[in-house]
């Protein structure tokens, strides 16, 4: 089992940043890819931004330039920089680790809140 925890959400202005950080405990061995995912009111889940363990990364169109994913090997922690945050932005964010070829594990999320 893969335990996430996200930390690091809450309220901002437009044109703010926040960091959110996933921290990762258990059996994380094997695990290949990290992402983020936001879910917003009465919308479904969508992939944010995702990064493979060679590195590589991934993001929506409408948070590229904008946020960047990166993890901390040291801490297992994967972490979500958003700048220029926008009231669109607003959602759950969950952290996703995918373990192996097909096992994914989920954390319960944390809110952020983008308004003014």
């Amino acid at each position: 089992q893969v335990q996430l925890v996200e930390s690091g959400g809450g309220l901002v202005q437009p044109g703010g940043s926040l960091r959110l950080s996933c921290a990762v405990s258990g059996s994380i061995f094997n695990i290949n890819v990290m992402a983020w995912y936001r879910q917003a009111p009465g919308k479904e889940r969508e992939l944010v931004a995702q990064i493979y363990s060679g590195g590589v990364t991934n993001y929506a169109d409408s948070v590229k330039a904008r946020f960047t994913i990166s993890t901390d090997n040291a801490k297992n922690t994967v972490d979500l920089q958003m700048n220029s945050l926008k009231p669109e932005d607003t959602a759950i964010y969950y952290c996703n680790v995918r373990r192996g070829p097909v096992t994914y594990y989920w954390g319960k999320g944390t809110l952020v809140t983008v308004s003014s």
